[in-house]
C-alpha cells in the first residue's frame, strides 16, 4: 500500500508512528518510534522529533530544530529555524532523568522564531509569538509577543501575524478586521 505522506530518501522514520496524509518529511531528519503527526505538516531538514512527541495538523518546521519528547504542537503551530525544546530542568550526563519529562504545550496557532529556546513544563498560548533568539522559562499567553532573555511580553498579535495595539480594552486588526478585547491582561478574540 502507497504511503499518503512523503519522506526524503535520507531521512528515517522509526515504527510505530502515526504520520497524516500529505504531510512532507525532507532530507536527514529522523522520527523516533510512537510519534503522531498529523495531516500537511512539513518538517524541514535535519529535524528530530523525539518518541511520543505530538504534531497537530498543518505544522511546519523548519530546518535543524528538535522536538524532544513531552512537547505537544497543536494544529497550525510553526516552529522557526533552530529553535530547540528541552524537556528536564537539570540534566546531567551521569544521571538517567527519563522519568522526570516535563510537558511542554504548544497551543493552537502558536509561531516560534529562529533559534528560540524553550524551557520545558510550560505552555505556549494560542496565536502567541516567540520573538527569535527568545528563551522562554515561563507560560506565554494567548496572542502574546514575547522576546529576550527570559522572555518578555512586549506587546500583542493577531491570528494572522500582525501586531495589534490596544487604546482601551478593545481593538481591530488593521490587516484582516479580527476584533480582541483584553481584560486582565488577557487577550481574547471577539466571539471565542
Amino acid at each position: 500500500m502507497e504511503k499518503e505522506y512523503f519522506v526524503h530518501q535520507s531521512s528515517y522514520v522509526d515504527k510505530p508512528c502515526q504520520i497524516g496524509k500529505g504531510t512532507k518529511i525532507w532530507h536527514f531528519t529522523h522520527i523516533m518510534p510512537h510519534c503522531k503527526i498529523g495531516y500537511n505538516c512539513n518538517i524541514g531538514q535535519n529535524v528530530v522529533i523525539s518518541s511520543n512527541v505530538t504534531l497537530g495538523n498543518n505544522v511546519k518546521i523548519q530546518n535543524n530544530v528538535s522536538v524532544y519528547t513531552g512537547v505537544i504542537c497543536e494544529n497550525d503551530v510553526f516552529l522557526g529555524p533552530s529553535c530547540v525544546f528541552t524537556n528536564v530542568i537539570n540534566p546531567r550526563s551521569h544521571v538517567s532523568r527519563k522519568n522526570e519529562y516535563k510537558e511542554t504545550l504548544v497551543k493552537q496557532g502558536a509561531s516560534i522564531g529562529a533559534n528560540a529556546t524553550i524551557v520545558c513544563g510550560h505552555t505556549i498560548g494560542r496565536y502567541a509569538f516567540i520573538g527569535a533568539g527568545t528563551v522562554v522559562t515561563k507560560d506565554v499567553p494567548d496572542y502574546a509577543l514575547v522576546v529576550g532573555n527570559p522572555a518578555k511580553r512586549v506587546g500583542w498579535m493577531c491570528q494572522c501575524g500582525e501586531k495589534i495595539y490596544f487604546t482601551d480594552s478593545h481593538t481591530t486588526c488593521l490587516t484582516c478586521g479580527s476584533q480582541y478585547i483584553k481584560t486582565d491582561d488577557i487577550v481574547k478574540e471577539v466571539g471565542e
